[in-house]
């Protein structure tokens, strides 16, 4: 255990980590699944009920049915947070067909056997447009970076000015309400991970922590707004979003990624024909 105030929290024991990469493992199966379900012409409730399927055939449990948090209107009661073109998080699944350069995100949290892991993508269907690329790239290798920044004996504010660097790199701003956290036992424990910070600040990255990294940007703003839903995050001007977002455990040797995703084929992924380094395609 960890304490910070009266926040504590859990260093997870290697056999611990190991009960998270099960759920993780299935969350990036899933995840490039549901990947491939996605297309013009497919209705988002037809995503939903893909994945609904497939957790209830694992015998996994949804982190967003019936989660409660501060923000949102009554409890969520879909297992993905899909969220098109101008929303980057908390999208609520509605009956929407996708159009041709509808750039998806995609966002689950899954439970298996009381361990929970984290991850998100961002890709373009249909043909896409090389800014829409460029953004989902940015938060593709910020989320690299930020994995690499998480070392044993590092800050956790390493892991946010990592991120943030990239940001500023790509020509974006950086939002401060909405990170990363802690995940374990429930999909969202402290500590908070920011998507901006300074390098040698903040906590102590022992080995044990486990972290969800999500950088996520807007295309022309860094400030956001909701839908009357309560739920779905929006960029502030209507400009296009993107998310990424995987768990990992900071070990005695280095960051581990839990929710790593299995490679695309040639055809797929939201990099095709992009120019975006295969390790970036393949998360």
């Amino acid at each position: 255990m960890w304490w910070k105030g009266n926040v504590v929290i859990e260093l997870k024991s290697a056999e611990e980590i190991g009960r998270m990469a099960v759920a993780g493992q299935f969350v990036g199966e899933l995840l490039a699944e549901l990947r491939g379900v996605a297309a013009v012409g497919v209705n988002l409730m037809d995503i939903e009920r893909h994945a609904r399927g497939r957790i209830k055939e694992r015998g996994a449990e949804s982190c967003y049915w019936d989660y409660a948090p501060s923000f949102g209107r009554g409890p969520f009661r879909n297992v993905l947070c899909l969220s098109v073109n101008d929303a980057v998080l908390h999208g609520l699944p509605t009956d929407y067909v996708l159009r041709d350069g509808d750039l998806v995100s995609i966002d689950m949290a899954l439970g298996i056997g009381g361990w929970v892991a984290d991850s998100a993508l961002s890709f373009v269907v249909g043909t896409p447009d090389p800014a829409d690329l460029k953004l989902i790239e940015c938060t593709e290798v910020a989320l690299e970076a930020g994995i690499a920044a998480a070392q044993p004996g590092g800050r956790l504010g390493d892991v946010s000015a990592a991120i943030g660097a990239v940001a500023h790199e790509y020509g974006y701003g950086v939002n401060g309400e909405f990170g990363g956290h802690g995940i374990g036992r429930t999909m969202h424990e402290s500590p908070h991970v920011g998507n901006s910070g300074r390098a040698g600040r903040g906590m102590k990255l022992d080995p044990g922590l486990t972290i969800a990294i999500e950088p996520w940007f807007c295309r022309s703003t860094d400030k956001i707004k909701f839908d009357p839903d309560g739920w779905t995050i929006r960029s502030a001007d209507g400009s296009r979003t993107a998310h990424s977002e995987h768990t990992i455990a900071i070990t005695e040797s280095g960051p581990q990624v839990l929710t790593r995703r299995p490679a695309a084929g040639p055809a797929a992924g939201p990099a095709a024909g992009s120019g975006l380094r295969a390790d970036a395609v393949e998360q």
